[in-house]
């Protein structure tokens, strides 16, 4: 007689102790489910690149110093006809008003670079937001357009500056060539970089030094010869998304 009584105790603390690991195990999926959709990367994450299967490559300029030669580079794009995005920081655009004026009349993109050039993978949520937010609004107001793409500044970036941007409606972009024509070591270099890595699809990093310049025609006809196409970043974004 007690061993049937035991039995059935026995039972039912099973069964509530199963169901307690149904409850329990319920809530932990529903709480990583819920982390994961506020917190992962937007977009698909920071885009790198476009299609391997575009036949073009788009340029990015990093502005936060080298002003004194993005005039002789606008000339140099001008001339090829092509169009860049210059993604400049809320500091920067400040300082040189009528620069940005010049970049934005001669037909190219202006994208966030952060306001004051921090590491955003260092920030929070809330100074995520402030450093684009002070910088779209900056670029609003002397351009009277909304850049819709934003470059952390060295690349470096948290979930927080992932989140931030996607609700400023802004766009993360990276790239998949560098020319590392910050090092200043040799226009060759800043040449022999872009060849190697070059591919459809591929965006460009640089910066606006005397190097670049110099090297900039050469890697303008580089590119050509090789059957690319320079075309407008927005182009090959519109690759991974359609």
């Amino acid at each position: 007689m007690k061993r049937g009584i035991l039995k059935r105790r026995g039972r039912k603390t099973g069964i509530v102790l199963m169901a307690l690991c149904v409850v329990l195990l319920t809530a932990i999926v529903f709480n990583v489910f819920k982390f994961y959709t506020q917190t992962r990367p937007v977009f698909g994450g920071p885009i790198y690149k476009g299609s391997k299967e575009s036949s073009g490559i788009a340029f990015a300029c990093n502005v936060d110093w080298g002003s004194e030669h993005l005039p002789d580079m606008l000339k140099i794009l001008d001339a090829a006809g092509i169009r860049a995005t210059f993604f400049v920081t809320g500091r920067w655009a400040e300082n040189n008003e009528e620069l940005l004026k010049l970049i934005t009349d001669s037909g190219h993109t202006i994208g966030n670079h952060g306001y004051s050039h921090s590491d955003h993978s260092k920030l929070n949520y809330d100074q995520n937001l402030s450093e684009i937010q002070k910088t779209q609004s900056i670029i609003e107001q002397i351009t009277g357009k909304t850049p819709k793409y934003f470059a952390p500044p060295s690349g470096a970036y948290n979930r927080d500056t992932d989140r931030a941007a996607k609700d400023l409606g802004c766009k993360m972009i990276m790239w998949s060539i560098d020319t590392i024509d910050w090092k200043r070591d040799g226009v060759d270099r800043i040449i022999e970089r872009v060849d190697k890595k070059m591919h459809g699809g591929g965006i460009v990093l640089m910066h606006p030094t005397d190097q670049t310049l110099e090297a900039l025609p050469t890697m303008i006809n580089n590119i050509m010869d090789r059957g690319f196409e320079i075309l407008p970043l927005e182009d090959i974004v519109k690759t991974i998304e359609n």
